[in-house]
């Protein structure tokens, strides 16, 4: 137990000890929580403990959702576009929370949060009382005893909250040091589930060694990867290169086209399929390697080998094993006739060799054809990527439990750096930038070509660079939301100077050239996003005395339906029409029902004839989507929501009470 006398430093973080603040907070635990808390020591199992654990747990319940504002000066590209992608300045905690609507629809969260290093991270005293509170909070250094349980609670409502963001299939990818990956590790596991977990990535950031550690050098960073429910994740293959088939030919003219080397081990044991084979060119008795077994059923076997000119025979030679094949005739575990030799030697001067081969001299171990034109058309993830020499697009299996990608698969942080320079030049105060194709790497995997891409710690916008790049090079049609507040200690409060600019850039093609001044130098990747900022808190009270604009602004960010969550809200700004606010990918419309005045007013009858007529004007079909006061007419055709309550519940509150976001 946590001692409450004692000062608060990093050794308040224990494993395996309850989670409650002092010994007085036991009579504060509930029945369910200390019976949790027993079967858990009991069990044995491993828990991570430290103070203020239970304040942590509870934040993001009581975080409020706030209204959103679009700055239509940063917004790029065409309306439908814009309503693709979002960039949302303002703390993430609270973003996330807004953002009720795609609350279990996000496909992948990849994102890079500061890490502990007494550079970066910020902590806010007040978020314990206050999580409302958007104030990032003074720098913690590295002197500061207690850093490391300041990270965990800032962490540790977040990844509550981005598990909310994903989707039942969904995963996450979170980047991180030495400095806390262990204290993440373990969070992962409470928050996501052990028996989630898919795998540890270890990237090398830097190809040179580091003179950072006087005992070794800290040139690689991790990406812990978890998915909501391992059942239902799906992992992509990534796009082959030539490279990647640069050890395929076709020595022998082989009908089936280009080959290369295979394994005949199995990679597990069977009994049944451990025996020796004898080889037709010298005679030798070769068995499988390590502790395998024969990877094909023995009657296949005995064929291939068969057509090297020989009969093959299943024969027990006293080897303790199963009967071994062995050329038919032949005596000797040690060599065979020469005529044996040379009808096998002939062969080997043909084309096209058998299935199973031993080697361009016929003196190895047997081994099999791997043909390229049968193998997956895309490459997977296995154990080990920093290897040029193993090929992993053969493998018919995914691992990655404790997998490596070196800088030639995934890029290094000084490309990040580098890419980050030539989009918006430097003086941009970023020392550490993760590098598009690391992201890229990971969105391939794990993000499907329609799906949703979220970074709630977007920074200088590489992941949203990352989905627009790929859009481009596939013609995918994937979707980002980008949450930054920005560096105040830099002059710089919020996302503008920096993430949008090089989203901008990449979009528009423009690049500083070497006077400083944007021109465009590059291809335009194309695209869009809109540019939101968070403002205040919503209640009842605020949204019913919101101008029409601020009112827009949360009905376009806030609709969503059940079954369709996804579709993206397509904004309508012509002063010609007096209700008609938006549109969505169903051709669907949208309308506030505004008096002219200060507020919205009831929807009747005049109101339903002016919705019609907006409509039919706007090319739009029903059901038509209406925001009013009171619903005094109704019609098949209308989808009518109530303000304030249809938008308080959208953003999971009530108008009476915010049930969501109460204290449990």
């Amino acid at each position: 137990m946590l001692d409450a006398k004692k000062p608060k430093t990093h050794t308040d973080l224990n494993l395996a000890k309850p989670h409650f603040d002092s010994i007085e907070s036991l009579d504060l635990l509930d029945r369910d929580d200390l019976l949790g808390l027993v079967k858990k020591l009991v069990s044995g199992g491993v828990v991570l403990s430290f103070h203020g654990k239970r304040t942590a747990l509870e934040i993001d319940k009581r975080v409020r959702p706030r209204s959103t504002r679009v700055l239509k000066q940063l917004c790029i590209g065409s309306p439908q576009e814009q309503a693709e992608n979002m960039i949302i300045e303002g703390e993430n905690l609270q973003a996330m929370v807004t953002l009720y609507k795609y609350r279990g629809q996000v496909d992948l969260i990849v994102t890079d949060p500061p890490y502990n290093t007494g550079q970066y991270f910020r902590y806010n005293d007040r978020w314990d009382t206050d999580p409302n509170d958007p104030d990032l909070g003074t720098l913690v250094s590295l002197e500061d005893g207690s850093r490391h349980t300041k990270w965990i609670k800032a962490m540790m409502p977040r990844l509550n909250m981005m598990k909310a963001m994903l989707r039942p299939g969904g995963v996450i990818a979170i980047c991180i040091d030495h400095n806390e990956l262990f204290h993440l590790g373990m969070m992962m596991d409470e928050v996501f589930r052990e028996q989630n977990r898919i795998g540890i990535i270890n990237w090398q950031k830097s190809a040179a060694a580091r003179p950072d550690n006087n005992h070794v050098s800290t040139s690689t960073e991790y990406i812990l990867i978890y998915g909501k429910d391992l059942d239902l994740v799906k992992t992509s293959t990534l796009q082959r290169t030539a490279d990647d088939n640069r050890r395929y030919s076709n020595i022998d003219n082989d009908l089936d086209g280009e080959w290369r080397e295979g394994n005949l081990t199995a990679k597990t044991y069977s009994a049944k399929d451990d025996y020796g084979i004898q080889s037709p060119f010298t005679g030798q008795v070769h068995y499988p390697a390590g502790n395998g077994a024969w990877r094909h059923p023995k009657k296949n076997i005995k064929q291939w080998l068969s057509e090297w000119g020989s009969e093959y025979e299943e024969r027990d030679i006293g080897d303790g094993r199963r009967p071994a094949l062995m050329v038919t005739g032949e005596t000797s575990k040690e060599v065979v006739s020469p005529d044996v030799v040379d009808r096998a030697n002939e062969r080997l001067k043909n084309e096209q060799w058998p299935f199973i081969w031993f080697g361009k001299d016929g003196r190895g171990r047997p081994r099999v054809k791997t043909y390229l034109g049968k193998i997956r058309k895309g490459k997977v993830p296995v154990t080990y990527w920093a290897d040029e020499d193993f090929n992993s697009t053969d493998v018919p299996f995914i691992d990655l439990e404790s997998t490596s990608w070196n800088y030639a698969e995934s890029g290094r942080s000084a490309d990040g750096v580098s890419e980050l320079n030539r989009l918006v030049g430097t003086g941009h105060g970023f020392t550490t930038v993760k590098p598009l194709k690391l992201m890229k790497k990971i969105i391939q995997l794990w993000c499907p070509p329609t799906g949703l891409v979220m970074d709630p710690y977007a920074g200088s916008g590489t992941t949203g660079h990352a989905v627009l790049e790929l859009n481009k090079e596939a013609n995918a049609r994937r979707r980002f939301i980008l949450i930054e507040q920005g560096r105040p200690d830099n002059g710089d409060k919020y996302a503008r100077t920096l993430t949008w600019t090089r989203l901008k850039n990449v979009i528009t093609g423009y690049r500083p050239n070497e006077e400083g001044e944007l021109k465009e130098l590059a291809e335009p990747l194309g695209g869009g996003f809109e540019f939101r900022m968070l403002t205040k808190q919503i209640d009842a009270k605020v949204v019913l005395t919101m101008r029409k604009d601020e009112l827009i602004d949360v009905v376009i960010t806030s609709h969503w339906e059940a079954s369709r969550r996804k579709f993206a809200m397509i904004r309508i700004d012509d002063q010609t029409y007096k209700y008609l606010v938006g549109k969505d990918e169903l051709n669907e419309g949208y309308f506030i029902i505004w008096n002219g005045g200060e507020s919205v007013q009831s929807f009747d009858d005049r109101a339903y004839s002016i919705v019609l007529q907006e409509a039919k004007r706007a090319g739009l079909k029903a059901p038509y989507h209406v925001y009013a006061r009171y619903e005094d007419y109704q019609s098949r055709n209308v989808d009518f929501n109530k303000i304030p309550d249809k938008i308080l519940a959208h953003l999971g509150l009530n108008e009476n009470t915010d049930s969501f976001n109460e204290e449990s």
